[in-house]
């Protein structure tokens, strides 16, 4: 139990670096919180400094999602302090609950005051590591959703949401038979409902019609 805990303690460290408030007072010497949206996001970045530093902040997140699950995950050994399928379920699931500490961090981040950003490009660093196939048509969506629309929200809430289906489509409709999708799933749902929940005042922003669309212009 204790080395779990180490593991979601770390986790939730590394998703707590706030890559978009760093790269904002290095490059301009702002917190990017007091602009734009008020955000600690890639989209906020990208919206207030242009897409070149808001690309780099998301890869960053994306990066930190990542490392808990391929890195900080790796330091478990053993079973876990709860029953479960098998050795390798047991992975799967330490991946996923050090994945989830990582967007936890992201999005209530202890470096600066608990508040971070929406936890989607960490969420994605995350999943892509477990679940590569579903992950890639889930990007798909989100870039044909903002390509059309210019709703990053929009596009990443139907992204987050299409998960948990592409997952099941494929384990009940193509009997792909996803390695520990019983593990899987449940966490998926969870993470795809905690980005719907982050993005409430979007939602609301898009049923007024007041939400901002995003633009790739270079920022001056």
């Amino acid at each position: 139990m204790f080395l779990l805990a180490t593991i979601i303690i770390l986790s939730y460290l590394v998703g707590s670096i706030p890559t978009s408030i760093i790269i904002s007072k290095l490059s301009h010497g702002i917190d990017i919180r007091e602009h734009g949206s008020g955000n600690a996001g890639g989209t906020n970045v990208m919206r207030v400094l242009g897409w070149k530093k808001g690309l780099l902040v998301i890869i960053l997140d994306a990066v930190k999602g990542a490392f808990a699950v391929v890195v900080v995950a790796r330091l478990h050994y053993g079973g876990l302090p709860f029953q479960n399928v098998s050795p390798f379920d047991d992975f799967t699931l330490v991946q996923i609950i050090a994945g989830i500490a990582a967007v936890i961090g992201h999005i209530w981040t202890v470096f600066a005051g608990f508040r971070g950003g929406k936890g989607i490009a960490t969420a994605l660093g995350m999943l892509i590591m477990i679940i590569t196939v579903d992950m890639l048509v889930a990007l798909g969506i989100f870039i044909i959703v903002v390509s059309i629309s210019r709703y990053v929200s929009l596009g990443s809430i139907l992204a987050a949401l299409s998960i948990p289906f592409t997952l099941i489509f494929r384990e009940n409709i193509l009997h792909d038979h996803i390695q520990s999708y019983g593990t899987i799933l449940p966490f998926v749902a969870a993470v795809s409902l905690l980005v719907v929940y982050t993005h409430r005042k979007n939602v609301m922003r898009l049923i007024n019609g007041t939400e901002s669309k995003i633009s790739f212009k270079k920022k001056k």
